[in-house]
């Protein structure tokens, strides 16, 4: 391709709404461009990156055997409220009318489309298992579209499905998955780590997500160097001990003090009170679909909503108002504690099992209860991991301190279970004759997240450095002259089109510019390799070849195509 004859339309400036490195280099390299907040066009070079990225998920889908097919990207509401998610994924929802004003949903993902489908063409365990996945737009109403390509409103996915007749069958689907994710990202030339995940709104019973690290990610990762435990901050556990365990021969008797405007953890635990914070017990009241519940935790731990949504089975809650709050508990927040309740749920940490001599709100402004005992004062409906892991704690597996690191999610495999096969009607007849729901996994990479991922992992202070796997061009030809006569243009034509011949994908530089421009910008969109021909190096009876952040090569020009196949073979 000429550049000429293409459109790269490079920037010297950094685009004022451009908030993190990558994006301002997809902006600045002329691979995409916005239209509005969350909506881009992709431009000739960023299009052909991006092909790149598909191709070679495709391929690795097809690898692991699964089934191409192309589902509608217009959905009808009924088939989301088959499978209850219609209300709880509202908030991401699309939603058109059409001229009868019939209502549609523009698709943020498919487990309904495909269950419908596998529903109506899959009946007998000698059809499966089966496993179909698509390359496609999606749509999600992000409340703020940032970051470019990270948070976008409008997006292309991998999306694929598998449905076995066992549990056994889908964990072997989930693994065929999981190792191809592993590939996928190892041939974009990203280091992608694999940790474990919250299931969220999809449901099911476990999953991975796959993380790029990078300080500009908007979600956090919690691993050990020494294990290889890895798990994102909303899955995270960690091995810290308790506190306040046994304290005593004896459970000494509740005994309530005043603490007049006393309204947090902290000052409870300065003079004269001096009540440590893992010593007191934080009590948070929840609207759970519209019903108070008490949420238990250790005083020096921050409670994680997403575990929480994993335990009261629903993401359609919320902190309750000061006014709720009162009329739940009859006190406000900072007085607040469960001793004594019975009407309203109590879901607490697992941290707080089991011991004694706790300080906690009596429930009356300006009071609190010293010397309780969990298990003998309190009702707790359930017992769970709630709290939020913290940096420097031991690891699960070795004891080691845990870190905690930025990181970007590109790709998340889940296993379902029958969630959606059971709700709608996705069965099949076992060797007995006896029906069965399929047994499910979902798993999806974000094509053009992966696409920005890819910068953030690969720049320097020039601009992109592509790996050579889905860089948009291996090399750019560049004449430092242009003259269609000079021995110039005529040598990097002829080295262009013995390029091209040897199926090298060659980018053309023949714009009239200066040498330093055509530089700057072969350095700014990434190509991965720059071969010069200029009459300096060429009265010395060689051609340059440049690899992009890396050393200097001259070659005699009959051997320069060569030695450009030879380099490419290296990266």
């Amino acid at each position: 391709m000429r550049w000429s004859q293409t459109l790269i339309p490079t920037l010297r400036e950094t685009p004022a709404e451009a908030e993190i490195l990558s994006h301002q280099l997809l902006l600045r390299a002329g691979l995409i461009r916005k239209l509005a907040g969350g909506l881009y066009t992709f431009l000739p070079l960023g299009l052909r990156v991006l092909r790149k990225v598909e191709q070679i998920v495709r391929e690795e889908m097809d690898r692991a055997g699964a089934l191409e097919v192309l589902m509608p990207a217009l959905q009808p509401p009924e088939i989301w409220q088959q499978s209850g998610r219609y209300e709880t994924a509202q908030d991401v929802l699309f939603k058109v009318r059409d001229r009868a004003k019939k209502e549609w949903l523009l698709g943020p993902t498919h487990e309904e489309v495909i269950t419908t489908l596998v529903a109506g063409e899959i009946s007998s365990y000698r059809q499966l298992p089966k496993n179909f996945y698509q390359i496609q737009t999606k749509f999600r109403d992000e409340i703020r579209p940032r970051f470019g390509l990270m948070r976008a409103k409008e997006f292309i996915m991998k999306d694929a499905y598998s449905f076995d007749t066992t549990d056994e069958g889908a964990q072997a689907s989930y693994q065929k998955m999981y190792n191809a994710y592993v590939r996928i990202f190892q041939r974009c030339g990203l280091k992608a780590v694999p940790v474990e995940a919250a299931t969220g709104v999809m449901g099911g019973k476990f999953s991975h997500e796959f993380m790029v690290p990078a300080e500009t990610g908007e979600n956090e990762v919690v691993y050990c160097d020494t294990s290889d435990y890895a798990a994102n901050l909303e899955k995270a556990t960690s091995k810290i001990e308790r506190k306040h365990t046994e304290a005593g021969s004896a459970d000494l008797p509740i005994e309530k003090f005043a603490t007049p405007g006393v309204g947090t953890i902290e000052a409870l635990s300065r003079a004269p009170y001096q009540v440590p914070a893992d010593g007191q017990i934080k009590t948070l009241v929840f609207m759970a679909e519209s019903k108070p519940v008490i949420i238990l935790l250790r005083g020096d731990h921050q409670l994680n909503e997403t575990k929480l949504a994993g335990v009261l089975g629903t993401t359609t809650f919320r902190a309750a108002t000061a006014e709720e709050v009162f009329a739940a508990l009859g006190a406000h927040p900072g007085s607040l504690g469960a001793v004594g309740v019975k009407q309203i749920a109590v879901y607490a940490d697992a941290m707080l099992r089991g011991v004694r001599d706790m300080t906690t709100g009596a429930n009356e402004d300006g009071f609190h209860l010293r010397h309780v005992s969990i298990e003998r004062d309190l009702q707790v409906k359930e017992w769970a991991d709630l709290r939020t892991v913290q940096a420097g704690e031991p690891c699960p597996v070795c004891g080691r301190p845990l870190r905690i690191q930025r990181a970007i999610e590109v790709g998340h495999v889940f296993k379902l279970g029958t969630k959606y096969s059971q709700a709608m009607g996705a069965l099949f007849l076992n060797e007995s004759g006896q029906q069965h729901p399929a047994v499910m996994g979902c798993y999806g990479i974000g094509v053009t997240r992966t696409m920005q991922a890819v910068i953030e992992q690969h720049f320097d202070k020039d601009g992109i450095l592509w790996p050579i796997s889905v860089a948009p061009y291996a090399v750019c030809v560049t004449p430092l002259g242009i003259d269609p006569a000079s021995p110039v243009m005529q040598l990097a034509e002829k080295i262009y089109a013995e390029l091209t011949a040897q199926g090298v994908e060659a980018l053309f530089d023949d714009r009239d510019e200066r040498p330093g421009v055509k530089f700057k910008d072969s350095e700014l969109i990434g190509i991965p390799l720059r071969l010069g021909v200029g009459e300096r190096s060429l009265a010395k009876g060689v051609v340059e070849i440049k690899r992009r952040g890396g050393e200097l090569i001259t070659v005699k020009p009959e051997e320069a195509v060569a030695k450009v196949i030879e380099l490419i073979g290296q990266r």
